[in-house]
């Protein structure tokens, strides 16, 4: 089904948001605190970071980054410590209650799917959970990413290589061959490496080495 509309992207995140929101309710105190693929940041800390995303209009987002100097990484270690719980249930609680929320600070929606697309992979990953966006979902991800350098440095990654999905319609670019899912082409995309082990081809060890410079 197409997803390109602003409501029908909209509609996937919160589906997304509230998947990965159901696959943390059992996690213990460990697995809560066990390192996301994002960074330093611990698996609490994306579930905050998530929920910041979802709470800051373009007004708050523009006065945070005034007051942070302009610095993306000191903005999201501030907003992502307002949302932070005492405790990782309240963590959880707090990003249940922004689930269906449309705020953001640009009308980017695909952008932010892409948010919660790639940040719940950062979770999952690691944990070993098992849940996925339908390749629809992650293909409007994938071909915004392809597009445009915005959140992340996807289309600098993807120049000069041939991105191809071996489950969807996806498919971008001129150049060595880069094969496999559409989830692990866009993850690769926003610069997580090890998801390059899951995709073959000539071009592969090439986008590896720009993920390890992301």
């Amino acid at each position: 089904m197409p997803t390109t509309t602003p409501e029908r992207l909209w509609a996937a995140a919160h589906e997304e948001r509230a998947a990965l929101a159901d696959d943390l309710a059992e996690l213990d105190e460990t697995q809560w605190a066990q390192p996301s693929l994002c960074g330093r940041w611990s698996i609490e800390e994306v579930v905050a970071h998530l929920g910041a995303a979802a709470s800051t209009g373009r007004a708050r987002w523009l006065v945070s980054m005034i007051g942070a100097r302009f610095h993306a990484d000191v903005h999201n270690a501030r907003r992502l410590a307002e949302h932070l719980g005492h405790t990782p249930t309240e963590t959880l609680q707090r990003f249940r209650t922004v689930v269906d929320s449309t705020t953001a600070p640009t009308g980017h929606t695909a952008a932010w799917l892409g948010e919660v697309v790639v940040h719940a992979q950062d979770i999952r990953r690691p944990l070993g959970l098992p849940g996925r966006p339908p390749v629809p979902v992650v293909t409007e991800v994938a071909r915004f990413y392809a597009a445009r350098d915005f959140a992340v440095n996807s289309r600098t990654a993807a120049r000069g290589l041939r991105l191809q999905a071996s489950d969807g319609p996806f498919a971008t670019g001129e150049g060595p061959l880069v094969s496999g899912t559409t989830l692990a082409l866009t993850m690769a995309m926003a610069g997580r490496a090890v998801f390059c082990d899951d995709l073959t081809g000539p071009g592969v060890d090439v986008l590896r080495e720009r993920c390890s410079r992301s």
